[in-house]
């Protein structure tokens, strides 16, 4: 990596930054073929377990906001190092923890280090690139998104052929091991001219990014959307394992090969990059989105059947990458030095409302799929109408001068 803005993409940078704001979606992804096993073991309902997703969400949210300031104002490197360090540790302490609470806290903990690098990874891609580049690097870093999710429930259930849910959190600690030495070894993207010189000047940047109302409403469209998926990812281990029977090795390979539908997706910003406007994208990912959502919806209603549900989601979920690349892209192709801290706006917002929908998938009971249906068309049409309200109407402005 360098110092400079540059053309052309590097798969070093797609496939570390890749990894490394996958991460902490992977602590998520990981552990769900397990969540059954969980409630037995730990004596509480599948809504408090649920939690645990929850705070994992939450603690991603908060430590957005904080990473972004300090990864302005230090640097991209060793807040990365530090955060990843962090998130190690606490993957341990979920290993460890002999109880529903402190499981909780772990959570909490490895929510918020592992923010430090989704942060990082949207950071560094808007110093190395910009225009078409950003949001070609941008759909193929959703690329690298969808893939690493389907290793992780594929991964988690082949583990617990051998150990409890506990062996996961220890996979995930030697994981953050790795991305903390890799971490040490990337080069600094953002030399000390380009850096905002005070913590307050990082945090300032908070306040002048929500007033402006295309970037407000790209962090709006985010939050709306993955309160729609973040339901799908709380929600499908309960509705396939406990509603139709599955098992957790067979949720595993369902989970991945949706996952890899989200990785083919994303492809698709990055071969359109420069011919079709991100506006055009956003919009039509949203639609889709919105109609899988409904899909799924009536097959819940209506008792469907498995692959009937299964086909919903296919619609409804992989769009998502194609979402992301080009809500991205829109709102960090101006930001320059604040990218850090517009990285860290945008990502609060996805996960604060996962973090909300989680415990509300569960609010019915386990063997009731009427909530995640009901959340992800309510999270979707939200982002639909967020991206007419606030976005296009921008977006417009900009083609028409």
């Amino acid at each position: 990596m360098t110092d400079n803005v540059k053309t052309g993409i590097r798969i070093k940078d797609i496939s570390f930054l890749g990894f490394l704001a996958a991460m902490a979606p992977l602590s998520t992804d990981m552990y769900l073929p397990g969540l059954p096993q969980m409630t037995t073991e730990l004596g509480v309902g599948a809504s408090l377990i649920q939690l645990t997703l929850t705070m994992s969400m939450a603690g991603m949210a908060i430590g957005q906001l904080l990473a972004g300031p300090v990864s302005d104002h230090f640097g991209r490197k060793y807040p990365s190092a530090a955060g990843m360090t962090v998130f190690m540790l606490s993957s341990l302490g979920c290993a460890m923890a002999p109880d529903i609470i402190s499981l909780l806290v772990m959570r909490l903990i490895q929510g918020l280090s592992g923010a430090f690098g989704i942060v990082t990874a949207r950071a560094v891609a808007r110093d190395l690139y910009t225009g078409a580049d950003l949001t070609r690097f941008f759909s193929l870093l959703m690329l690298v998104n969808g893939i690493t999710p389907v290793l992780g429930p594929v991964v988690g259930g082949q583990i617990l052929y051998f150990v409890s849910w506990r062996g996961v959190f220890v996979f995930l600690c030697f994981v953050g091991l790795v991305l903390m030495l890799g971490s040490l070894r990337m080069d600094e993207t953002l030399p000390d001219e380009r850096r905002i010189k005070s913590m307050g000047g990082s945090f300032k940047s908070f306040v002048e990014l929500l007033h402006d109302r295309a970037f407000f409403g790209q962090c709006l469209v985010q939050c709306f959307f993955f309160s729609a998926f973040f339901s799908y990812i709380a929600g499908s281990s309960f509705v396939f394992q406990n509603i139709y029977g599955i098992s957790p090795q067979e949720y595993s390979i369902l989970f991945g090969t949706i996952g890899i539908a989200v990785g083919i997706f994303g492809v698709v910003p990055a071969r359109l990059a420069g011919r079709v406007r991100d506006i055009s994208l956003l919009r039509y990912a949203l639609s889709q989105g919105l109609v899988g959502s409904i899909l799924f919806a009536i097959v819940v209603w209506l008792h469907g059947p498995f692959a009937a549900a299964v086909g919903a989601l296919l619609v409804a979920v992989p769009i998502v990458s194609v979402m992301g690349a080009s809500s991205f892209s829109m709102a960090m192709r101006t930001q320059g030095k604040k990218a850090g801290s517009a990285a860290a706006l945008i990502g609060f917002f996805s996960m604060i409302s996962g973090g909300i929908m989680a415990p509300l998938v569960g609010i019915m009971g386990e063997m009731d799929a009427r909530p995640m249906a009901v959340l992800m068309v309510c999270g979707t049409l939200g982002a639909l109408l967020c991206c007419e309200i606030f976005v296009a109407p921008s977006e417009k402005k900009k083609s028409d001068s």
